[in-house]
């Protein structure tokens, strides 16, 4: 073999193992890395940055390599945001999964009637989400206040429900998810019932916030609720021991009259100030709601509804106070 032809193959021989050599090389730092991780990606973030991202938590071995990728095969026109738990299976499975493959991290939550918006807070706070934000969300809502809260707070209007946030879900869109169920409520069915009763939906929610602590049990709603409608009409205090927990900010149970602590001096004072608390004192449920517009406000003789209390586990209700008092004489001795 002539040595010009031999130094030609050599250097064919050598270009081939070269290519291949940089190719085993290139699939190594997109191969799998056996690392596995959480991850968030945010809204916004291009190829360079989630490459980057990746990289650092051991994901993949190139990030410059990794977005190359991802634009070359224009899945960085794809990435969904979010927050995912990922394993380094190499750059084809991860790419596929942050662009559509696999559902971003969500959590589901459970609100319960009568809790307040601090304690939502709390639940958010523990799933990892931004409970502070949505409590400052919450008492300074700006232009997320719909136009039917007369208050400065949305406390009363975070419908209790169960809702799925993503894990990267900001206080703004958590708190219009639940601003969005409680509207639902609103049919115009409602609206209808509430324009013959007088009440605006300030009032019709604020005093179902009350209605939602008082009841131990949905059945009593409609009674209690009447209770306190008549009241109202009669311009008589509602004298309710939740809206003087919440001036405090104690739990009902600890309210103790020893301690002075029906004298408080607020105006969500019930016992004090005639009306109803200027704000919901809770987040009632769709039974608290309709309570109100559906009340029993008579006892079977016809006699408007004034006074209650609970003992041995029931409701009882009277119309006038001598009649409230034997009760209690009888089942509270």
């Amino acid at each position: 073999m002539p040595e010009g032809r031999s130094w030609v193959l050599r250097g064919v021989y050598l270009l081939f193992t070269l290519f291949f050599l940089l190719l085993a090389y290139t699939l190594w730092l997109l191969g799998p890395t056996g690392k596995e991780a959480l991850v968030r990606l945010e809204p916004g973030w291009d190829a360079t940055r989630v490459a980057k991202l990746l990289e650092e938590k051991g994901l993949v071995r190139s990030g410059r390599l990794f977005a190359y990728y991802l634009r070359f095969s224009r899945r960085d026109r794809l990435l969904v945001p979010g927050a995912y738990r990922l394993r380094g299976e190499g750059a084809f499975r991860l790419a596929r999964a942050i662009s559509g493959g696999q559902p971003p991290l969500s959590v589901t939550l459970t609100f319960p009637e009568g809790l307040r918006a601090v304690d939502y807070a709390h639940r958010l706070k523990e799933a990892g989400l931004d409970g502070d934000g949505f409590l400052d969300r919450v008492r300074n809502p700006g232009p997320l206040k719909p136009p039917y809260v007369e208050g400065e707070s949305l406390e009363g209007f975070l419908f209790p429900a169960t809702y799925t946030f993503g894990l990267l879900d900001t206080p703004e869109e958590v708190v219009r998810a639940m601003l969005r169920r409680f509207e639902a409520e609103l049919t115009p069915l409602v609206r209808e019932k509430l324009r013959v009763r007088g009440l605006s939906v300030q009032a019709w929610v604020t005093l179902a916030s009350i209605v939602q602590v008082e009841a131990g049990k949905e059945e009593e709603m409609p009674l209690i609720a009447g209770v306190f409608l008549n009241r109202l009409e009669q311009g008589m205090p509602l004298q309710a021991d939740p809206t003087v927990a919440y001036a405090l900010g104690k739990p009902l149970p600890e309210l103790s009259r020893k301690a002075g602590d029906f004298g408080v001096d607020s105006p969500y004072n019930t016992y004090r100030y005639p009306g109803l608390p200027p704000t919901p004192i809770s987040n009632p449920g769709r039974a608290a709601l309709l309570s109100v517009l559906d009340p029993v406000l008579t006892d079977e003789k016809g006699r408007p509804l004034l006074y209650f209390f609970h003992a041995q586990g029931r409701l009882f209700t009277s119309p006038d106070f001598a009649t409230h008092l034997r009760l209690l004489s009888q089942h509270r001795p």
